[in-house]
């Protein structure tokens, strides 16, 4: 007879009955798990999960010293074998190959992981936390890659230390801002970043002097700041949503996009995800106030963040609220959040400055968003006919977008029933994403560990393996890694090479071909038993039911 027994603070089936013998495999993804065997030990975890991407991120470091980012001024060039590296036809090549290797054996890496993980084989968070510092540990001391955001940043906090506001000016209002690396794209662009990253970036530069590789790698450690929120505050949120920790910690953390653009990119988007993540893991554990402070202070690091704030409002109201106690908590997360920008405005002394920057994104058109893509397809094919009407069609297009986003968030807010306000957000970010006028790669990571938080159906779960593998090969086509000296790959050729990429490696792997087409039993990353089930019912917003009159 099955009996039941508590540990960990989870109740969990236990079958009496002697486990049934297991057929022969026919193909080796049929193979069973072997996390149920007692000799599956940490080395054993550390030879088949963590070795492999290991050597794939060191790939992706050595590469980096090649085809990283780094400023005109720099010490680090002269280096015989960074120099080597650099100026040579065959360092470029082997660099490149480097990276290009790294981050396919990374995937492939993260993709066999979570075959394990997805059927149970390896469970224990601490080993997944092993696999995910190990991973991140090469990326950490190496050049940029795949973005030179960074430099911008360190601008800014030049500008912040030289009294100037970074809302009304760019970059190149301070000397040498050329030479420190900055993308001249950005040069003239006022920063649409909020003010507590202001305050860390002026930090950063008066930690390390004039130094903008040194800068940008203490940077990069605010970025691991936010990936180390992520990997503490995932599996708490799942656990409460009846999510598997582990599955959810996998796909939302240990994530290639994660390592590619949080930890070697350095994105600031890092550190706003990790604060609004952390929010919703603290209002679970009751303390609803730190959450919104936390959530805030995500939202004045990049304010696309602000968009959490009705979803954590939800989650202190409670799943059996009406509407007057969700607007009153409404209220109160709007103060407490409206205070906090208004001490950082007058501490910082730009005031609302970041609202009006945050139209500087947009000067980039990329076929990855849906509108802008619209825009340009449209204004195209018009100019076949000789009208030369682009830059109309693609503001039209984007007005649209604007608009449906405005409509979608509002039906997420006014009507949540029947879903946890952690998928809401999920839903919020993800529409940023698909209607916004820009769409980076990294851009997916807003809503991607809150969607592994709360769970994701069969089809779900495809489309987010598929379109992690998508963005991350597409984020390396398009990187430095294969550009300037070697080859130029547009975004339309980058798709295509993509595409074919990612059918060659299903092709060649059944594991990974199990994993992301997956089998008709496969349910997903979802509560699996009636503890689990019980607890997503508990955070799952339900419709106020109107009193019988008396």
């Amino acid at each position: 007879m099955p009996t039941h027994e508590v540990g960990a603070g989870t109740l969990r089936r236990v079958s009496a009955d002697p486990p049934a013998r297991i057929p022969p495999a026919r193909d080796p993804a049929d193979r069973p798990p072997m996390g149920t065997n007692p000799s599956d030990t940490w080395l054993d975890f550390v030879l088949r999960s963590v070795i492999p991407g290991l050597i794939g991120t060191i790939l992706i470091g050595l590469g980096a010293l090649g085809v990283g980012w780094l400023p005109l001024d720099t010490a680090i060039v002269d280096n015989s074998v960074v120099d080597a590296l650099r100026s040579t036809t065959l360092g470029a090549v082997v660099s490149k190959t480097a990276v290009v290797a790294g981050v396919l054996l990374l995937l492939q890496s993260w993709l066999l992981l979570g075959y394990d993980v997805m059927r149970g084989r390896d469970r224990d968070i601490k080993r997944l936390w092993l696999a995910l510092g190990a991973w991140s540990a090469p990326l950490i001391v190496t050049p940029p890659l795949f973005s030179r955001d960074v430099y911008s940043y360190f601008a800014q906090g030049k500008l912040m230390v030289a009294g100037i506001d970074p809302y009304t000016r760019g970059s190149s209002a301070v000397p040498g801002w050329f030479n420190d690396g900055v993308d001249p794209m950005w040069g003239e662009a006022p920063t649409p970043y909020g003010q507590f990253w202001l305050l860390l970036a002026r930090g950063v530069v008066q930690f390390t002097g004039p130094h903008p590789y040194s800068g940008a790698l203490v940077m990069r450690l605010l970025s691991v700041a936010g990936v180390a929120l992520l990997a503490w505050a995932v599996p708490k949120i799942a656990f409460h949503c009846g999510i598997s920790p582990s599955k959810a910690l996998w796909l939302g953390v240990l994530n290639p996009l994660v390592l590619m653009h949080f930890i070697s990119g350095a994105h600031n988007d890092a550190l706003m995800v990790g604060l609004v993540v952390a929010g919703f893991a603290v209002a679970l554990e009751r303390l609803p106030i730190l959450a919104v402070i936390l959530i805030t202070l995500g939202g004045s690091v990049k304010p696309v963040g602000l968009v959490a704030l009705p979803f954590v409002g939800l989650l202190w109201a409670g799943a059996n609220s009406g509407w007057v106690r969700i607007w009153l908590r409404w209220l109160y997360t709007g103060l407490i959040a409206g205070v906090i920008l208004g001490v950082l405005a007058v501490f910082t002394k730009t005031g609302l400055g970041w609202v009006s920057a945050l139209a500087t994104p947009g000067e980039v058109r990329t076929w990855l968003s849906p509108p802008t893509a619209v825009g340009m397809a449209v204004g195209g094919l018009l100019g076949l006919f000789g009208f030369d009407v682009t830059d109309n069609t693609v503001a039209i297009a984007r007005l649209i977008g604007t608009a449906l986003t405005l409509c979608v968030l509002a039906w997420l807010c006014l009507r949540p029933w029947g879903r946890t306000p952690i998928r809401g957000a999920a839903l919020a970010f993800l529409t940023l994403v698909v209607l916004g006028p820009v769409v980076q790669p990294w851009y997916v990571l807003w809503s991607v560990p809150l969607f592994a938080a709360s769970g994701l159906n069969r089809i779900e779960l495809k489309i987010a393996l598929i379109g992690t593998a998508g963005f991350t090969l597409f984020g390396l086509v398009t990187s430095s890694a294969t550009q300037d000296s070697l080859i130029q790959i547009s975004d339309a050729i980058g798709m295509v090479v993509v595409a074919a990429v990612l059918a060659l490696l299903l092709a060649v792997s059944p594991r990974e071909r199990r994993l992301v087409l997956g089998d008709p039993q496969d349910k997903g990353i979802v509560p699996d038993d009636p503890p689990a089930q019980a607890r997503a019912r508990m955070l799952t917003m339900q419709r106020p039911v109107a009193k019988p009159n008396a």
